[in-house]
């Protein structure tokens, strides 16, 4: 299916993704899967867009980047809130030394505590300390809230319809595979 880019469509809605498939079609108009590009592209832009605000809205409650998803990853993991390094690992998506390093700098302010493995004196734990359940309680709607606005554009049925679509999309990449179902 041809692009549109008549004045009328162009009007109507143009982004950044409509300026590469106008330049790629007009350039290589042989090339198949431009519709494909934009779509990736779009959510690119979007979850920089989404990052960028997130971390503005964390930054206030003076919290860098990713501090927040190991607190609420704590928090989330209920009393008495500890989790070994590998589960937050897996749990936020870090490499360990990135993980570490936030762990220092969160142990640093108060918020987390290293503490010993009861059955396995040669690992640690990570717990939240008071402080630390204290801020991720308070920060834990404001944070909702500031998603919820980041989506205000799509309606609830919209909202919907795209969670439906991404959950079967996401599922693409994480399905279980044979192999890891022992």
């Amino acid at each position: 299916m041809a692009a549109d880019f008549t004045p009328q469509a162009r009007h109507r809605m143009y982004d950044r993704a409509d300026k590469l498939l106008e330049q790629w079609t007009r350039e290589k108009p042989e090339l198949e899967h431009l519709d494909t590009a934009a779509l990736i592209g779009r959510f690119a832009l979007i979850g920089a867009h989404l990052d960028k605000h997130i971390q503005a809205h964390h930054k206030t409650a003076g919290l860098a980047k990713g501090e927040f998803d190991v607190l609420a990853s704590l928090r989330r993991a209920g009393s008495p809130f500890v989790l070994s390094p590998t589960e937050l690992y897996k749990t936020v998506m870090l490499t360990s030394g990135a993980m570490t390093n936030r762990l220092d700098r969160l142990e640093n302010k108060g918020l987390i505590a290293r503490i010993r493995h009861e059955s396995d004196r040669r690992s640690t734990l990570v717990q939240l300390t008071p402080e630390g359940v204290a801020l991720i309680d308070t920060l834990l709607q404001s944070h909702l809230d500031c998603e919820h606005e980041l989506i205000h554009a799509l309606n609830e049925e919209e909202r919907q319809q795209l969670d439906a679509l991404l959950k079967k999309w996401l599922a693409q990449f994480e399905a279980p595979s044979s192999s890891s179902q022992d």
